[in-house]
């Protein structure tokens, strides 16, 4: 399942690359004429990085709790110390999303060429 995200990644930032090209190739006087601008392509980047991240960290918190209930259920005993270790764990991997929304929202609302 890793070799299907890892594909649909690549499809998406090269799919992201082939539109960013028109924006940086318009004139500076040109009156648009349907290309999109930074801010719509950031946009559109900052929504695929929040989907890629949210699921990535979904999968993550989802395997480590069955981890967790697997090793509760064989060693009740240990409960507590594997609770502990599964809090700890489901709290580094929520990191991955929110330092993709930091990015994002950086993104989205800092001018990335100026003016």
């Amino acid at each position: 399942m890793g070799g299907i995200i890892g594909r649909a990644a690549w499809m998406a930032t090269g799919i992201l690359l082939l539109l960013a090209g028109p924006a940086f190739a318009a004139e500076a006087g040109a009156g648009g004429g349907g290309v999109m601008s930074v801010g719509a392509i950031s946009i559109i980047t900052g929504g695929f990085a929040m989907a890629i991240a949210s699921t990535a960290a979904a999968i993550g918190q989802s395997r480590a709790i069955v981890a967790a209930l697997n090793g509760i259920a064989r060693q009740p005993s240990a409960a507590p110390r594997i609770q502990v270790a599964m809090i700890i764990g489901l709290a580094m991997i929520e990191s991955l999303a929110i330092y993709v929304l930091l990015i994002s929202l950086i993104v989205f609302f800092v001018k990335p060429f100026g003016g």
